[in-house]
């Protein structure tokens, strides 16, 4: 499975792209991190990030996409930067039929380095482990990035089999009459 991890965010958007199957070495096909200048207007640094956005979707073409999930934070004006870029991703991989992921940033954390507190330098450090790397990538966005592919490509067998089997009990209790048990 190839995924596209992305860390939203308005002036540095950190993208990943892995491949692999979870239970394998894991393999880092791209990282680097989409910019915007800070004193664009907002529309403008929106569409830099859809255009950066396009460009590794066409480059890369992964099957999926995992995007961080915005969590609320104190500074109302940075949540609302970084839900903006993280719609503009969503956006992105929608028009083109590929599937989007969205983690918070402790499954990822717990996922990767196997705590939810984990702070950025042990994030870094693991990515690097993990997918073989000589040096931790640069941002922390970058990393972050991988860090969500990875995530995903882990947890998505998981989560399927999940989904399949809530729309299978689904199924089944629509189709038992009421009173009796299926």
């Amino acid at each position: 499975m190839r995924v596209l991890g992305v860390d939203p965010g308005l002036t540095r958007c950190g993208v990943g792209v892995v491949e692999g199957v979870a239970g394998r070495p894991l393999t880092m096909l791209g990282v680097g991190v989409v910019r915007t200048p800070a004193d664009a207007e907002l529309g403008q640094r929106l569409v830099g990030i859809e255009q950066g956005m396009e460009r590794w979707l066409d480059e890369y073409r992964p099957e999926r996409v995992a995007v961080e999930r915005v969590f609320s934070q104190h500074n109302v004006r940075t949540v609302m930067g970084t839900a903006q870029a993280s719609a503009v991703a969503m956006l992105c991989a929608a028009r083109r039929g590929i599937p989007v992921a969205l983690h918070t940033p402790s499954e990822v954390k717990a996922a990767v380095t196997g705590s939810g507190r984990a702070d950025k330098a042990q994030i870094g450090a693991m990515v690097t482990r993990l997918l073989r790397l000589d040096a931790p990538p640069k941002p922390a966005d970058a990393a972050d990035a991988l860090a969500l592919a990875i995530c995903h490509i882990w947890r998505a067998p998981a989560q399927n089999r999940l989904q399949q089997a809530v729309a299978l009990h689904t199924a089944t209790a629509q189709k038992t009459p009421k009173g009796r048990t299926a």
